[in-house]
């Protein structure tokens, strides 16, 4: 799918600013679907339409990073909206995940698949595949095709040079939800939010 008004030149200006990312992390994890995810590296734009997220909550949520309070690793979840919290899974691969609501809350949304729309060929170069339906099929390979990692930790994604664009959904489109993807503790929440056959959705199956 192309974004008919998709122009780099002046695409941060209709970036989503920080109160967007200060509601309810359910909420925002839904709204970001359709959303364009959009980053300067070594001066290439890469952009990804977001198809698949999974909200965090600050409570009852078992499964959340910030569930036992604030740690050196998850301090970013408790951070003002807007910004990234970015860890390591199993000593393997990043995973990117976007703060929600109000400083000190403890939430976010993972961006767990992007429709690769610019900067495809770097991508393809970063995750050493050419097939673009992998490309970003996946938390891992959503932050190795887009060259994140622990250094954009707290990053902002309101900036000129990382930002996300308004949501670009296609007519007939729809949005599907399910329980969270390969966890085990408040595993049936129904806290997965993705577009319904899209073919870069991840693999994924729900743990419930």
């Amino acid at each position: 799918m192309e974004h008919e008004k998709f122009s780099f030149d002046k695409a941060p200006e209709h970036r989503l600013r920080e109160p967007f990312f200060m509601r309810p992390t359910e909420l925002v994890a839904l709204e970001l679907l359709g959303c364009v995810l959009v980053r300067r590296l070594y001066g290439i734009m890469l952009a990804g339409r977001i198809v698949e997220t999974e909200a965090y909550l600050h409570s009852d949520d078992a499964a959340s990073h910030a569930a036992n309070g604030r740690t050196p690793r998850n301090a970013a979840m408790f951070a003002t909206g807007g910004c990234l919290y970015v860890y390591r899974s199993y000593g393997i691969h990043y995973c990117v995940n976007v703060v929600t609501e109000a400083q000190g809350r403890g939430c976010a949304v993972l961006i767990r698949a992007l429709e690769p729309l610019a900067g495809i060929e770097s991508m393809q170069r970063q995750r050493r595949t050419d097939e673009v339906k992998r490309l970003c099929n996946g938390p891992g390979n959503v932050a190795k095709a887009l060259g994140f990692s622990i250094e954009d930790n707290m990053a902002s994604v309101c900036h000129p040079e990382l930002f996300i664009l308004p949501a670009l959904l296609g007519e007939g489109e729809r949005i599907a939800v399910s329980a969270r993807v390969g966890i085990t503790k408040s595993a049936g929440l129904p806290l997965r939010f993705y577009l319904a056959d899209n073919p870069f959705v991840s693999k994924g199956k729900p743990s419930a």
